[in-house]
């Protein structure tokens, strides 16, 4: 099922992207920790080429701890990035290790008086505002768990006297990968007036059911995993009530409820994709 959703100012927002980068000497691309693969842009990395990177994967308390250990590992092997895992609700080592790692990784040479410029980017609702405002130490930029709520770019000035600029969060015009588009939309990167719930559903009931069954019978109180997405879906709405005229299961509301108990990490730590392997 394609999902395409790409409104106006994000196309802005790419060229503004495009125009600040040679004169920045580290990106700061933000990344959904259960899904680190999906919600890394393409347009970033094209945009960067070997700038230095610091990639920081947000949301760890919702994935999977031994998967996000094998993507920091998978990281180290570019020696142009540098990599960390944080939670959107204890950043705090992120606000001295961040700009330490920005630091380490600047190539540029600065006189005295030249301070370190770093551009923070990275897909809608991935955490970028919350990331600003804890490197900061107060809040200047607007948090929401809906995407594409910054729409403008904005500097600021770390306690650590480093410049950084705010990108809007970014996705790119059309994403080929089906799996990576529904780990988006299961992620929250797509609005869900853009989404087709019953599908992303389904998709997010056969990924469980293969690589998280035992969440997933813990969570709706099953005696065993179901055998397929359809029928958790409908073991889902036959326990919430999910129920249309006739008796008939919603399954669109069972979608529903099962999408939103995966992002709010109420079924448990679940990672959306693991590093490729050598």
């Amino acid at each position: 099922m394609a999902i395409q959703w790409y409104p106006g100012h994000m196309t802005k927002a790419r060229r503004v992207l495009g125009e600040m980068m040679p004169s920045q000497d580290v990106v700061i691309e933000v990344l959904d920790a259960r899904m680190p693969a999906a919600s890394a842009n393409p347009v970033v990395a094209e945009l960067r080429r070997d700038k230095p990177c610091v990639k920081v994967l947000s949301k760890s308390d919702l994935a999977d701890p031994e998967v996000t250990e094998a993507w920091l590992a998978h990281f180290q092997s570019d020696p142009t990035v540098l990599a960390i895992a944080t939670s959107l609700t204890r950043m705090g080592d992120a606000r001295a290790r961040i700009p330490a790692m920005c630091e380490r990784l600047s190539q540029r040479e600065r006189g005295a008086d030249k301070a370190l410029r770093a551009v923070i980017t990275g897909i809608p609702n991935v955490g970028k505002s919350s990331l600003i405002n804890t490197l900061l130490g107060r809040p200047v930029a607007a948090v929401s768990d809906k995407p594409a709520v910054t729409k403008e770019t904005q500097l600021v000035t770390l306690p650590s006297g480093m410049l950084l600029t705010d990108n809007p969060g970014l996705l790119w015009p059309k994403i080929q990968d089906d799996d990576a588009t529904m780990r988006l939309a299961l992620g929250g990167a797509i609005p869900d007036t853009a989404i087709e719930y019953q599908g992303v559903g389904l998709f997010a009931a056969a990924y469980f059911l293969e690589r998280y069954p035992s969440l997933v019978v813990a969570r709706y109180k099953l005696k065993e995993a179901p055998t397929s997405a359809n029928a958790l879906l409908e073991e889902i709405g036959r326990r919430r009530g999910c129920l249309r005229s006739g008796g008939t299961i919603d399954l669109y509301k069972a979608a529903d409820i099962l999408v939103h108990e995966f992002r709010a990490g109420t079924l448990g730590r679940i990672s959306l994709e693991s590093p490729p392997t050598a």
